[in-house]
């Protein structure tokens, strides 16, 4: 059964003639459960149902009127929260919020765009006069014909599975949950500095297309961390710890459950071994690489070189295109035979994860990479015919009601090995390497191809055991060689869920939140770098 707020807000839509009249191939939307406001109240909505109906349905309207072939309007409401410590003392406490309407028409053969931070009947005819307008100056220098691919009409409701909204919780208890780490870490000899922080990013939005799709999704994130400084004073050295806590789609819960406070000590006492442990020896050496290490190298060395705007050029900002081809795709060795990777936006707790992007389109599964071999990209409505493919991957996303929707990265993760086994397996069965935990700095070329990765921990493995710490690490290779190296695979109890909460990407800068999942592995015989100069190799 559609809610009664749903039903009201669909009649609205379809007595001016883009609701059900509208669906694709004449198929009514599908009953779901939309509706502005749960009665629990666990969705805020910044207008009242009738005014967002009118708002969504006047724009709609407007476009078609001045000649659009199709549109999508979006009321999108995001919120971020942020606080930050430094011992035993809050450095800073950061709030903002953006509220507006987004219209995207597709008319003379282009695409056009407008927004409003107003959502009014006055915006809602202004931003279809204006959108239309852009289209018609881009079809002037339109090359290629925009073709959508075909997407089922649907009314329906989601929203992040969530115990503590995080924007609930007083920033006075969040501080305190900060203030607490400075009193255990500083118990540890050697430390000298902790920087911690907590955010939370709540996106709220309102989707209606003259396909007949109306949908209403809430995604709720939070992360949490700090970072651990040792320093000598007689050297003036001084190296970092990072806590590896990932962050996550969830509520306050999430943070307030996890090990943040427990770990303080052991961080402080890892980030002092860290600093008395010895320098690196450059060199070609097995690496076993921990979840809180690896999924950033999956990111830049797999997520965004199967982006299929960086491939054919149309995305070139922020580290470049991609050594992928189109033509490659069944063909390119990507990786050893063990070696396969899922683009998934429904990963759950994933920062990605929704139930529909931002075109409508229902979100999925499916692999990029197969037993070693490239089979997929990542796709939109207006891109998946330029691969012969006739659906969306699903893979739109704006991050506000000022951007337009464009093709961002699902959560990618590695796929664990069928064998049972854990990091301390892989460990045991490497004779000489290096074990790195946690992500640090990274470099990539301009083709996603030639790599650089630090990390957090590092140590030694001799004859199948965790000899001491070491310090001044980097891996370098290039994806292919990489990922052909690959020769074990944690299975999936050692599998873990990593991400990040602003990933770049286009021009003008948009920032998502994405999520990369793998097990354990290990990568045979990488070359290793010794980062400090004063130590050379």
């Amino acid at each position: 059964m559609i809610s009664r707020r749903a039903f009201l807000i669909h009649s609205s839509l379809a007595a001016l003639g883009l609701g059900c009249h509208g669906a694709s191939k004449g198929r009514p939307p599908a009953a779901g459960t939309l509706g502005i406001a749960p009665d629990d109240g666990g969705i805020e909505r910044p207008l009242a149902d009738a005014e967002l109906a009118n708002v969504l349905a006047r724009a709609l309207d407007g476009a078609k009127r001045a000649g659009a072939t199709f549109a999508d309007a979006r009321i999108h409401q995001r919120r971020y929260e942020r606080l930050a410590t430094r011992e035993d003392h809050v450095v800073d406490v950061q709030f903002s919020e953006s509220f507006g309407l987004a219209l995207r028409v597709l008319a003379f053969g282009a695409w056009g765009f407008a927004s409003s931070p107003r959502a009014t009947l006055t915006d809602a005819d202004e931003v279809a006069r204006r959108a239309v307008l852009v289209a018609k100056a881009n079809a002037e220098a339109q090359k290629r014909r925009i073709e959508l691919a075909p997407v089922n009409a649907v009314t329906d409701r989601w929203q992040t599975q969530l115990s503590v909204d995080p924007f609930t919780v007083p920033l006075a208890d969040k501080a305190a949950l900060l203030l607490s780490l400075w009193p255990e870490a500083k118990k540890v000899s050697g430390v000298a500095f902790l920087d911690a922080s907590a955010d939370a990013i709540d996106e709220w939005k309102l989707l209606a297309t003259t396909d007949g799709s109306l949908i209403e999704q809430r995604v709720v994130r939070v992360g949490a961390g700090y970072t651990v400084t040792a320093k000598n004073d007689k050297t003036g050295e001084f190296v970092t710890r990072a806590h590896e806590l990932p962050p996550m789609q969830a509520g306050w819960e999430y943070v307030t459950g996890s090990s943040l406070l427990s770990d303080a000590k052991k961080m402080a006492e890892d980030v002092v071994e860290k600093l008395k442990s010895p320098s690196v020896r450059a060199g070609k050496k097995d690496l076993v690489l921990a979840p809180s290490n690896l999924w950033l190298t999956i990111h830049e060395s797999v997520g965004h070189p199967t982006e299929l705007d960086r491939i054919l050029g149309y995305e070139a900002d922020l580290a470049g295109t991609s050594f992928a081809t189109v033509d490659q795709l069944g063909k390119l060795k990507y990786g050893s035979s063990i070696v396969s990777l899922a683009a998934d936006k429904t990963t759950p707790g994933g920062l990605a994860s929704c139930a529909y992007d931002d075109e409508g389109v229902r979100t999925q599964r499916w692999l990029l990479v197969d037993k070693g071999v490239l089979v997929g990209l990542q796709t939109t409505r207006d891109q998946a015919s330029w691969i012969g493919e006739k659906e969306s991957r699903g893979t739109a996303y704006a991050q506000d009601h000022e951007s337009f929707p464009f093709q961002r990265m699902p959560n990618v993760s590695l796929l664990p090995g069928d064998k049972p086994l854990t990091l301390e397996d892989i460990v045991a069965a490497t004779d000489d390497g290096i074990l790195i935990t946690g992500n640090g700095s990274w470099s990539i070329d301009q083709q996603r191809y030639n790599f650089q990765f630090g990390g957090q921990m590092f140590y030694e493995i001799k004859k199948g055991k965790v000899t001491h710490a070491l310090k001044d690490v980097a891996y370098q290779a290039n994806s292919l060689d990489f990922w052909k190296s690959c020769d074990m695979l944690g299975s999936q109890d050692s599998w873990q869920l990593h991400g990040a909460l602003n990933d770049g990407k286009g021009e003008p800068l948009q920032a998502n939140a994405v999520s990369h999942g793998c097990p354990p592995a290990r990568f045979r015989r990488v070359n290793i770098l010794n980062t400090n100069r004063r130590a050379g190799a």
